[in-house]
């Protein structure tokens, strides 16, 4: 009896002790400081990711974390006008841990969006590359698309202006890659057509990041690509004082001008913001001239007020986007000018007009020889401009936002925190056709979004992490007028749960998850069908500590991807992508299954982040050009190319990278480079509009404030295996200069950032470019810009 209870003291001994050991808790402190001049940053927010504990550094720029669990983690650090940095720490007992930060980052280090909290971008799970506002500056422009063109991984699709680029992701774009504004879907029509562009300024945002390759956990079947994700402000916590900024930008290729500003101001628990931006480009020129109507313009801003106590917070923001820019070259498509060229200056016949849209019949067609040959368009134009149109087409669009985001923190329960967020987009755009002086609406679209997103985060248990939610949106799809491919209203109802689970190990960490979606259609068109797809998206990834600051990713991912509205009923002709488009509601849902390796590597004098991914993608959706009489040409349907929605399988495979080295304080080198290769396995050609393979490769020179960055681009020739409605485009070699210079003065930090593009005016064309054939790239330019900011 005496051993038994002895036994049993023991037993209790030994776990009070380990309930002590398990309980200790440690300290973690330091500085921030600026990379400029070395001082100390005041108002800066520290935080512990997965552990959600924050605190902002004093007057002195010093931090303090107490009672933290003993462990390794990610330290991320926050300040408008900063670029974030993430480092990684082990804490045991009282730890230090100091930081550096800068004003002149061409590269953010940290990522909200592959898991919707703050991580650095060489710890994600994900390929990640994340802009901050010196590169956003140095590129500025009205659009995201020109702003990413150079990034590894990412290219620009346009329609020969400005304002219609969008971002195309590893060869992937329209309904495969999704646009977020702090990471919800922006309800735009920019995927749906090459001339519709994306109605958010980057002027106003703190940086872009772009997930390279499926992202359908968090965001959902249209992130099957990639995702962009535009963030104004990752910030829920309130500050005193004022805060705010000012920036202004001139270009001369296109006679560009702007500027864009915002205050913030945090009085105890409350915080109140306004931004506001204004741009303005012309027609820019290129070596053969001039481009009719591609100018364009655009105006907005946002107001928000959150309330941010210890436990519980929200925020109310109001977004208004205004723009309008031109479609180059577009009325010669419409009138059949272009065909007739083509076909050696016969009359191809004008289009036919019904009441309400236009007229199918292809009579014209069928009397006259005249086919659509892109071959002979490039061969014409190699090296003159079409002539200018009569007509001017221009796109004007509005976008009104309204969002509420709330949620609670910090709770000692398994659920340690929740964000809810409620958004609603009024999105419409018109297209104007003017002639003479006079203007009338030819096409009206209209698409309203409204949006729910529910994410609850759990307590960490042991080695586990993780988060699950839920999310939908309703969107309400108009169209009508002259281009009205789709006759009435269409409703898509979405809905999705997911989950998304880390286990942590010393050396290795797991990540796992899965989410389930069901999208529905509901045209309003008793001619059309309704339709309902449902399907599963799962992933499994491993991280590998190889060496200090080096690691290795591995990851599988299963996504699913259910049609489009365009893909399933569009139906007459279609200037926006160049062809006569027919949908086809039999489609069924893509399956893509892909395997993606990375290597990092982040050290004080190297930084590498490369990877190798492969796509075999089920079902792959395409248009499919029709030759229905056999005759060996595509056939013309009101002047177009007609091309039928359909299905085959289809890989992708490829890789991206990015190198930077410093060779000392004052010397560094970079190099940026990405391939791709895609088929359509039925066929043996590829998909439209893939991205040739590019390289970027530039030296620094840097002396306190000043960087001067010398670069050259080299861009492979895209001329074979291409899709047949397209034609090929030769390489290429630019040579572009940018630089920086940083001051701070007193809590005011001040940016000039400066460059020269195509130096040697170069002629050249982009390959995912719609009008590649007869609208080549900018000739020589220069821009600057100026940044004030006060923290």
């Amino acid at each position: 009896m005496k051993f038994i209870s002895k036994q049993l003291f023991n037993i209790a001994l030994l776990l009070i002790l380990s309930a002590s050991v398990y309980a200790q808790t440690g300290t973690l402190s330091g500085t921030v400081t600026n990379d400029v001049t070395g001082d100390p940053v005041p108002g800066v927010r520290v935080e512990i990711t997965g552990l959600s504990k924050n605190v902002e550094t004093d007057e002195n720029g010093k931090y303090q974390l107490t009672d933290l669990p003993d462990g390794t983690y990610t330290v991320v650090t926050h300040i408008e006008g900063f670029a974030d940095r993430a480092q990684r720490v082990t804490i045991s007992g009282a730890t230090t841990l100091d930081f550096s930060i800068s004003i002149r980052s061409i590269n953010a280090e940290v990522t909200v969006t592959t898991t919707g909290e703050g991580e650095s971008v060489f710890e994600s799970f994900s390929s990640v590359t994340s802009v901050g506002t010196t590169n956003i500056n140095k590129n500025a422009s009205i659009s995201i698309g020109d702003v990413l063109q150079y990034e590894p991984g990412v290219s620009k699709r346009s329609y020969g202006s400005s304002g219609t680029t969008r971002p195309s992701i590893r060869g992937f774009e329209g309904d495969r890659v999704l646009v977020l504004q702090d990471g919800i879907r922006n309800g735009s029509v920019g995927s749906t057509s090459g001339d519709h562009g994306e109605p958010i300024s980057p002027f106003n945002l703190e940086r872009l990041e772009v997930i390279k390759g499926p992202a359908t956990l968090l965001y959902g079947s249209n992130a099957i690509g990639g995702v962009v994700n535009a963030v104004t402000d990752d910030e829920f916590d309130a500050h005193e004082g004022f805060r705010g900024y000012f920036t202004t930008f001139a270009g001369s290729v296109d006679r560009q001008g702007g500027a864009a500003g915002g205050v913030e101001y945090g009085y105890k628990q409350n915080l109140f913001n306004f931004d506001t931006n204004f741009s303005r480009e012309g027609d820019f020129e290129t070596p053969l001239g001039k481009i009719p109507n591609s100018a364009g313009r655009s105006f907005g801003g946002s107001g928000s007020y959150g309330y941010f106590a210890d436990k519980g917070f929200f925020k109310a923001t109001v977004t208004l986007d205004r723009r309008r820019f031109g479609i180059p070259y577009a009325p010669l498509f419409e009138s059949r000018e272009l065909l007739s060229i083509i076909n050696g200056g016969i009359d191809c016949g004008g289009e036919e007009e019904e009441e309400g849209g236009f007229s199918l019949e292809n009579e014209d067609d069928e009397e006259s020889p005249c086919v659509f040959n892109p071959q002979e368009l490039q061969r014409i134009f190699a090296d003159q401009l079409p002539p200018i149109p009569d007509e001017q087409i221009d796109l004007r669009m509005r976008r009104n936002n309204y969002r509420f985001v709330g949620g609670f923190r910090d709770l000692n329960s398994p659920i340690q925190a929740g964000t809810f967020t409620i958004d609603f987009t009024d999105y419409e755009h018109r297209e104007l056709e003017a002639e003479d002086g006079e203007e009338e609406v030819a096409t009206t679209f209209e698409n309203d979004v409204f949006s729910y997103r529910a994410i609850l985060r759990q307590k960490r248990y042991d080695k586990l992490s993780g988060q699950f939610g839920v999310e939908g949106y309703r969107r309400s799809f108009l169209t009508v007028g002259a281009e009205s491919l789709v006759d009435g209203r269409v409703r898509q109802n979405n809905f999705a749960a997911f989950t998304l689970q880390e286990l942590s190990f010393e050396k290795v960490a797991l990540q796992f998850g899965g989410r389930i979606e069901t999208n529905r259609y509901r045209p309003v068109n008793p001619d059309l069908p309704d339709l309902n797809f449902t399907g599963f998206s799962g992933s499994v990834g491993a991280r590998f500590e190889v060496w200090e600051g080096g690691a290795f990713i591995a990851s599988f991912s299963s996504s699913y991807r259910p049609p489009a509205l365009e893909e399933l009923y569009n139906f007459g002709p279609h200037i926006g992508t160049v062809t006569f488009e027919i949908g086809d509601p039999t489609l069924e849902r893509e399956r893509s299954n892909g395997f993606e390796f990375s290597f990092r590597q982040n050290s004080k004098r190297v930084r590498f982040n490369g990877s190798f991914f492969y796509n075999d993608i089920n079902n792959f959706i395409f248009q499919s050009p029709l030759d229905e009489d056999g005759d060996g040409n595509i056939d013309v349907d009101d002047g177009l190319p007609a091309t039928l929605f359909s299905q085959t399988d289809a890989r992708y495979f490829g890789a991206d990278a990015l190198l930077e080295v410093d060779a000392n304080d004052y010397f560094g080198f970079f190099f940026g480079g990405d391939i791709v290769d895609a088929e359509l396995k039925d066929f043996g050609f590829a998909p439209p509009r893939i991205t040739p393979a590019r390289a970027r490769v530039g030296v620094d020179f840097r002396f306190k404030g000043l960087s001067v960055r010398p670069e050259g681009v080299f861009v492979a020739a895209r001329d074979s295996n291409i899709f047949p409605l397209e034609t090929t485009t030769d390489g290429y070699a630019l040579f572009n200069i940018n630089g920086s210079y940083s001051f701070i003065v007193d809590k005011t930090a001040h940016i000039i950032t400066f460059g020269g593009q195509n130096l040697t005016d170069k002629l050249y064309r982009n390959h995912v470019n719609f009008l590649k054939d007869i609208v080549p790239e900018r000739g020589r330019g220069f821009k600057i810009s100026y940044t004030v900011r006060l923290f």
